[in-house]
Parts: structure tokens; C-alpha cells; sequence
């Protein structure tokens, strides 16, 4: 039987059974080369005549100790890594340019520095003069940590093997050129490649290895998707430039819970961490206006209090438009819909535009209710109570679901001086004092009891 020949495009990772000058996924020219798969079939026959060694095999209910961890002293990041920096783990932390991410890096590298674990930061994008005059800026200047500008990758891995770190930080992904791949740096193949030898040595040696990566326009980690289920975690840094709230969010952990964040704030002298994200959130927060509802939400372990704002108007144009920041479009419409159709409160003709307060990015059904809250409060301009807060999932039926976490929700809104919360009737709800609880069972019943329409 004829071997099967692969085909890769090293700028977009298109596979393709054979050869040709251009791609026909990316349109790119002489980008495709060839990959030699892995053998196939018998040990014995197809691996030269020469036999593997036996896999050691354990039970499912063998207990192992949990890892050691290495706390570095902000809590914020330590509460989205689970708990600490585990050895020999690879992390890989993504965002958009200029969002701050190597200032987190380098005051982390101090920190840990700091606390007696080794640490080499290696810079592929900046001297290492220019690194040492963000030290000085953020008054590190004085922590033991090891630079170096470099972005070959055999030079790298044969000095992070002579040194011996317990911490090794690579910014960043893209810049990383490894000599045995036949691409230029920041492709798809060198990305990978450099990423798989990365996360090789960090297991093989025990180094903690953290990578920064760019981001695309549609706010993924650029180059192939398979670096991310190498690593053992994958944090997202998020954040608006003009706004000094900077969000740390976990998409992946394998040591700790996914969708914890960490809240910091840009200031002058590198990043704050927030120890209260709900009253930073709020402390913009000025006279109630029609559009504006506070949501109790849920991130990670801890509740989070953020402000929702809709703004409807009259559109000039055919075809109105539906503008949303920090959190989906699709769910925006399936809101205005419902809205229509079980309420019978229409917004054609009308522009809509939502924004999330703070730059924080919302994905939980559980803002449905305080949506739907805001666009109701925009379109008969009338405010809802300064001391309010809603939550809740709205089904295509028009029913309203409970939220998970009702309590530690509400116990947080109290926290904070609110007296009054909407929630949807039904699941296990603990009774907060000094808060009163409006529980409608359908979103007819909301729309009468808190703006007298149905």
C-alpha cells in the first residue's frame, strides 16, 4: 500500500493531500510543505524492527498528593492560576498589544523573584535595556531577575537547561524561531513548533514556562489552536485602552477552576489589584438614568456587580442598528425578540446599543433578565430604583429560570447597600436581611410589576 502524504500550509495550517504552489485556504504562495506523519501499524514493523517499552499502567483510584504551588503574593493573579504557580506546568497568556501584558509579566517575575524561585524573562520583542526601563518605572529595578533579548529557540531551550529556573517567562510565542522548521517566525509551523518544545522542557525539566501570545482581530490567540491544548493553562488578558480596568481571565486550567479573573487597575506604577471588582465597577456609577440596571453576576468563585447600559433610539436608516459591547449579539437579538413576541413590546424602527460598564465581558445567561431590564428602562425612559439589583435567565417561551449562586449573589448586593433585588422564582434561595426580593415567574409578569406594561 502506497504511505499517505500530508501537506501543510505553514501560514494558515490547511491540509492538503498534495502539493501545489498556492494555498487554497489562506491564497498565500509557497507556503505548503510537507509533514511526515507519525508510523502507523505494528511496533515491529513499522518502527524499524525495533520494539517500544511497556507503558506503566496505574488504577483509576490511585492517590496522588496534589502539586506543590508557589503562591507569589498578589492574590488576584494567584486566585486564577488556582492557588499558586504549579512546577513544571506551561501557561500560555494572550491579549491585545499594548493591553499590559508585559507589565503583568514582569511584576509576577519580580514577585516570584522575590519569594526564591529563579526566574528568566526572555524577550524577543524588546532589548534588554528597554526591559530594564520598565523595571525602573515600576520600581523593580532591584529584583533578581535574569533577562535576555533572544529569539532563537535552540539558544534558549540549551541556556533555560544550563541555568536551571524554576521560572522561565518567553515574550513572546510569535517571535520564537526555531531552526528545524522551514518557515518564517510568528507562522502557524514555527508557532507550534516552538510551542511544543517550550512545553516539552518545562515537563521534562520541571521549569514553570510561561508564554505570551498576540491575539487576531476576533479576539483569539493567533497561530493554530492546538497550542492551546498543549499547555496546561490559558489565561486571557482583557481589558479597554481608554479604560483602566484590566480583567485576567482563565479559559483553561488543569490545576484550578476555568472562568476565575483577577481585576487590576493601570495605573501610573504598573498594575493594582482589586480586592473589591464591585464597587470599582460601580464607583462611576452616578444618578440612576433611564438605561441603566445593575446585574449580580457570577465569575469564577466570586460574585461581581457590573452595570448594564442600553441606549434605544428613533433609526434614521432602513435597517436599525444593533451595537454591543462586552457581551453577544446573537443573545441581544433572541432578548429583543422575546421581548416582542411574548410581551408584545416592539423595537423595529428603533436603534439599540448595549454596553457593559467597566470594559468587563459578560457570558452568563443569568444577564438576560438585567437586559432586558435596561432596553425596557431606555425605551420608556423611565429609571429603575438606584438600589436595585436584577438577574435571571429568559427562555424563548417568555419564562424566567433562576440563577446559580442566587445567595452569594445577593449577599454581595447587600454588601454593597443595595436593599431590593429581581430574580426569577423557583430554585434554592437563602432569605438576606435587609434585602427585599421580587421574584416574578415569566417576563409578562416583570414587565407589569416594574414598569406597569405587559
Amino acid at each position: 500500500m502506497a504511505k499517505t502524504q500530508t501537506f501543510t500550509c505553514s501560514a494558515c495550517g490547511a491540509s492538503h493531500t498534495r502539493w501545489s504552489g498556492r494555498c487554497d485556504g489562506c491564497g498565500e504562495w509557497n507556503t505548503i510543505i510537507q509533514e511526515r506523519p507519525l508510523s502507523a501499524g505494528p511496533a515491529k514493523k513499522s518502527l524499524g524492527g525495533k520494539r517500544g517499552q511497556s507503558i506503566v499502567l496505574t488504577e483509576l483510584s490511585t492517590e496522588e498528593s496534589p502539586p506543590p504551588r508557589t503562591l507569589c503574593g498578589v492574590e488576584e493573579l494567584d486566585r486564577v492560576l488556582g492557588g499558586g504557580l504549579v512546577p513544571a506546568s506551561a501557561l500560555l497568556v494572550g491579549g491585545d498589544p499594548g493591553i499590559g501584558k508585559s507589565t503583568l509579566l514582569l511584576q509576577a517575575a519580580a514577585r516570584f523573584a522575590r519569594k526564591g524561585v529563579k526566574t528568566i524573562y526572555v524577550s524577543g520583542e524588546e532589548a534588554s535595556a528597554q526591559v530594564r526601563m520598565r523595571a525602573r518605572r515600576l520600581g523593580l529595578e532591584e529584583s533578581p531577575v535574569q533577562l535576555a533579548a533572544e529569539t532563537n529557540l535552540r539558544d534558549i531551550l540549551t541556556t533555560l537547561e544550563a541555568e536551571k529556573p524554576g521560572l522561565a517567562i518567553i515574550d513572546s510565542i510569535q517571535t520564537m524561531w526555531a531552526d528545524n522548521v522551514d518557515s518564517t517566525p510568528g507562522s502557524v509551523s514555527q508557532v507550534r513548533a516552538a510551542a511544543h518544545e517550550l512545553t516539552t522542557f518545562a515537563k521534562r525539566h520541571g521549569v514553570s514556562i510561561i508564554m505570551v501570545g498576540h491575539v487576531t482581530k476576533d479576539g483569539q490567540i493567533a497561530g493554530p489552536r492546538v497550542v492551546e491544548h498543549m499547555v496546561d493553562t490559558v489565561l486571557y488578558f482583557e481589558g479597554e485602552r481608554g479604560h483602566q480596568f484590566r480583567i485576567l481571565r482563565a479559559v483553561k486550567n488543569r490545576f484550578g477552576p476555568a472562568d476565575e479573573i483577577g481585576v487590576f487597575e493601570m495605573t501610573g506604577k504598573g498594575l493594582a489589584q482589586v480586592t473589591n471588582p464591585s464597587a470599582l465597577f460601580l464607583s462611576e456609577r452616578g444618578t440612576p438614568s433611564p438605561g441603566s440596571a445593575v446585574f449580580a453576576g457570577i465569575e469564577g468563585t466570586r460574585p461581581v456587580l457590573v452595570e448594564l447600559q442600553a441606549l434605544v433610539a428613533p433609526s434614521p436608516h432602513s435597517q436599525p442598528r444593533r451595537t454591543v459591547v462586552g457581551w453577544d449579539s446573537g443573545r441581544l437579538a433572541m432578548i429583543l425578540a422575546v421581548l416582542e413576541a411574548r410581551c408584545g413590546i416592539p423595537f423595529a424602527g428603533l436603534d439599540v446599543y448595549l454596553n457593559v460598564a467597566g470594559g468587563l465581558k459578560i457570558s452568563e445567561p443569568a444577564a438576560d433578565l438585567a437586559v432586558a431590564a435596561a432596553l425596557l428602562s431606555a425605551r420608556e425612559d423611565t429609571a429603575l430604583p438606584a438600589d436595585t439589583v436584577v438577574f435571571g435567565e429568559i427562555s424563548l417561551s417568555g419564562a424566567l429560570r433562576p440563577a446559580p449562586q442566587t445567595e452569594n449573589r445577593l449577599k454581595e448586593a447587600q454588601k454593597l447597600g443595595f436593599t431590593a433585588a429581581i430574580a426569577p422564582a423557583g430554585g434554592k434561595t437563602g432569605t438576606v436581611a435587609g434585602l427585599t426580593l421580587t421574584r416574578p415567574s415569566d417576563l409578562v409578569g416583570f414587565v407589569g410589576e416594574t414598569f406597569g406594561a405587559g
